[in-house]
């Protein structure tokens, strides 16, 4: 198998938080069984055994924890996860984390650094706006929570990122969301478009982003990123760096970004495994982790048929200068960031436009700096 990316919803929905524009909770609500509850040992070591049986002495596995919030499965929980794939001899093995940061302490973060976890903390950036949207169970704002959070997990030297949900008001702010950047020194930031709910347009959507908003947000801020690049100070933003890394490596870096689709492996916490984070369905369910190894998951029916789900390119497409480097992107994005059938404009291809000169010229540099 060489490499294996897994990623593991521990806690399925379950979340202590109540975020406005929540899209596992939109997914969830589409099942029959919107939450599984939280994973059990015996459902781990099962689904371990079937991982290992197809895996060969050299070959490396990455485990991405993921929600709803996959803390609230407790410590003991990743402590016995670690502690069977210990036992896999001559496999390489890495972590991830994704939480909203409410229950990192210090017990979370001796953890976390020990088993060298990157930890990625959903922070809004925006006191006012994440305060907004972000809400705990209790109704109230948790943007200093979570920044104390991310201060823990500095001080114990674990390592982080950052990502931001870019909804259409953040996207308002590029400047705001760059001087906040800067004042907290976040070395690492991923945005991820807030996306509507799957079965309603996303105009309807007061926090979906949209594909002008998207133009916006990130030619602007650009701007800034190249400034400072240029002046030696580098911030990894992980749009710019997957631009780059397509135009030199000429594979995407970030699931979907050449309009096709990769297939993943999402297991949620009874061991039923999906193709794809944004489309946990029971029409997509391609069976279940702790009674098949990974390569009977990957021949079912069910991943042929999602893969085989292509929504039609809009016709702005057809003759879009861009159309090979991006073939439509993300399908489950597009709307958001680029077009639909109905739109006269693609957010994606008027940020080439503005800022795809300097990127491209950027890629070749890293072309021949790599030889």
């Amino acid at each position: 198998m060489n490499n294996l990316n897994v990623m593991i919803k521990p806690a399925s929905s379950l979340c202590n938080m109540r975020c406005k524009y929540c899209f596992y909770a939109d997914v969830a609500s589409h099942r029959e069984i919107r939450s599984h509850g939280v994973m059990s040992e015996e459902t781990v070591d099962r689904i371990l055994a079937n991982l290992r049986a197809e895996l060969n002495e050299g070959d490396r596995v990455c485990f991405t924890f993921q929600g709803g919030e996959p803390m609230l499965a407790e410590l003991s929980f990743f402590a016995h996860f670690v502690e069977q794939t210990a036992q896999w001899g001559g496999i390489q093995r890495s972590y991830a984390l994704q939480t909203n940061g409410i229950l990192i302490d210090e017990a979370w973060c001796t953890f976390l650094k020990k088993y060298d976890f990157l930890v990625g903390v959903s922070f809004d950036l925006l006191p006012d706006v994440h305060d907004r949207t972000r809400l705990g169970a209790d109704q109230k704002g948790t943007y200093e929570k979570v920044l104390g959070a991310i201060k823990l997990l500095r001080r114990y030297g674990v390592r982080f990122n950052v990502l931001c949900t870019l909804t259409s008001e953040i996207a308002r702010h590029p400047e705001r969301v760059w001087n906040q950047l800067v004042k907290l020194d976040i070395g690492y930031v991923q945005f991820t478009p807030c996306l509507g709910e799957l079965d309603a347009p996303a105009s309807g959507d007061a926090y979906a982003l949209t594909p002008k908003r998207f133009a916006f947000f990130y030619s602007r801020l650009f701007a800034l990123w190249y400034r400072d690049y240029c002046a030696g100070k580098y911030r990894s933003v992980k749009f710019f760096d997957d631009v780059v890394n397509l135009a030199v490596l000429g594979f995407p870096t970030s699931c979907g970004m050449s309009g096709y689709c990769q297939p993943q492996l999402v297991v949620e916490a009874d061991g039923s495994t999906y193709p794809c984070d944004f489309y946990c369905l029971d029409a997509y369910c391609m069976g279940n982790l702790t009674e098949h190894t990974v390569s009977r998951l990957l021949a079912t029916q069910a991943l042929k048929d999602f893969l085989a789900h292509t929504p039609t390119l809009p016709t702005l497409c057809d003759t879009c200068r861009y159309r090979r480097f991006c073939g439509g992107n993300c399908k489950r994005m597009r709307r958001e960031i680029c077009c639909d059938a109905a739109d006269s404009v693609c957010g994606y291809r008027d940020f080439l436009d503005q800022c795809g000169p300097a990127l491209f010229a950027l890629a070749e540099q890293v072309r021949k700096s790599r030889g």
